[in-house]
């Protein structure tokens, strides 16, 4: 099949190469020359585990191209995916659909021959539909179904999660759009991958639905952390009890400074606001959003309490900034509002993350950068884990602790524990939801 992909971004250019690894002939068209120069040259413009070497695999074989002409991508394409972004609205927390109701625009004035429209970016209920009013009235003569394939991609597992995935949700309307569909997604359904078909509001819902709930555990669990401290109970095993429970599972029960990257924190805006206009609010998912904040803040005081009440003139080794390990992306991470809270207050923040300084140097002002937690901790008064990096989680602690003018940690990921910090010669040692 020929698939062109509009949008290489993140979940444009995964699902765009994963496709090409399926067999199809796949374009992937952004407006950005720059990004697709720089594709062309056979450079993953993000960081994404595997990614690059599947794209090299399919370059060689003929079955990938990237462009800049949208026209010529989507004339004699089968199905044309819309992957562009859909931020948070200023002003009233919804999805920004600009970007989508321009492409469907645009792909209408392209269309030749019968094609399926696809979003694949996270929309609202009901934009599948006011997408497909766009494409009528802009040609009425055209030949056309319109379909919802939300992403579930997770970051640093994403090519893993789209050759094995747990389900794919398709929305159509007709037979014929679930025929291309199916073709489309047939090396997944041959092996018995599931193929949910449904229409397309239950589609756009269940993006949403999937995504708050998950935000929704996280919040839960740091909020019961919050409860370990003052009662003397230790998290994990508070958490380890409930996932032992199959109607409850252990993912998504980890305490930590709560979620961030590019799908919870707007998601779960998005699906309030659509609560809030259609009169059944999501009472949940906004206590979700307010909680989820607390605990940012929660942490900046667990940080502000191990140097004695001011970080002014303190020195505060940071090991990790990105959202989660596996990934450069920076987008709504706890560091945001963490690290800026920190250099804001006077203290000199020194940085280590294995991919995050691409974006976070013009994120984070005002810190210093290093390659190394050694270099980072010398002379530090505090060394604080932000992201679980496999590179942090058997670090010399005593060397550590030997180099710091005073060693105290705030594990905020929990990755090591009390004894081990305090007999490798740290003085304090903070975490989430366990024992201070």
């Amino acid at each position: 099949m020929k698939i062109s992909m509009i949008g290489t971004g993140y979940v444009g250019l995964v699902s765009g190469i994963c496709f090409s690894d399926f067999g199809h002939e796949v374009v992937c068209v952004d407006k950005a020359e720059e990004k697709i120069t720089q594709l062309k040259r056979g450079e993953v413009p993000i960081f994404e585990p595997g990614l690059s070497t599947v794209m090299e695999r399919n370059v060689t074989a003929g079955r990938l191209q990237f462009s800049t002409d949208l026209s010529s991508a989507v004339a004699d394409a089968d199905a044309v995916f819309i992957a562009v972004g859909t931020p948070t609205r200023r002003g009233d927390g919804h999805a920004d659909l600009t970007y989508v109701m321009a492409a469907a625009e645009e792909i209408a004035r392209a269309l030749t021959d019968y094609t399926v429209v696809v979003t694949k970016s996270t929309v609202p209920v009901g934009t599948n539909r006011k997408m497909a009013d766009i494409i009528r009235r802009t040609r009425p003569d055209a030949e056309f179904d319109v379909a919802s394939n939300p992403e579930f991609l997770r970051e640093g597992a994403a090519v893993d999660d789209f050759m094995r995935p747990d389900r794919v949700i398709v929305g159509v309307e007709n037979d014929r759009a679930q025929q291309v569909m199916g073709d489309v997604y047939r090396p997944l359904f041959l092996r018995d991958f599931p193929i949910v078909f449904t229409d397309l509001e239950s589609a756009e819902l269940i993006k949403y639905a999937a995504n708050a709930f998950l935000a929704t555990k996280i919040s839960f669990i740091n909020e019961i952390a919050a409860l370990c401290e003052r009662v003397g109970a230790d998290i994990k095993s508070v958490a380890k009890g409930m996932g032992l429970d199959g109607r409850i599972g252990n993912k998504f029960l980890h305490a930590g400074p709560g979620y961030g990257g590019s799908c919870f924190p707007k998601d779960t805006s998005a699906l309030a606001r659509i609560g809030q206009e259609h009169g059944v609010p999501q009472h949940i998912t906004e206590t979700v959003i307010h909680v989820n904040e607390a605990v940012k803040r929660r942490m900046i005081d667990k940080i502000t309490d191990l140097c004695d009440g001011s970080v002014n003139g303190k020195t505060v080794a940071v090991l990790g900034v990105t959202f989660k390990p596996n990934t450069d992306d920076m987008r709504e991470a706890p560091a945001l509002t963490i690290v800026p809270h920190l250099v804001g207050n006077g203290a000199n923040v020194r940085v280590v993350d294995p991919q995050g300084r691409r974006e976070g140097e013009a994120l984070l002002p005002g810190v210093t950068w290093e390659t190394d937690p050694y270099i980072a901790a010398k002379d530090a008064d505090v060394l604080l884990i932000l992201t679980e990096w496999n590179e942090f989680r058997a670090l010399d602690l005593s060397r550590l602790a030997g180099s710091m003018s005073n060693p105290k940690m705030a594990d905020l990921r929990n990755i090591y524990s009390r004894e081990d910090v305090l007999a490798a010669g740290f003085t304090a040692y903070d975490s989430v939801g366990r024992k201070s």
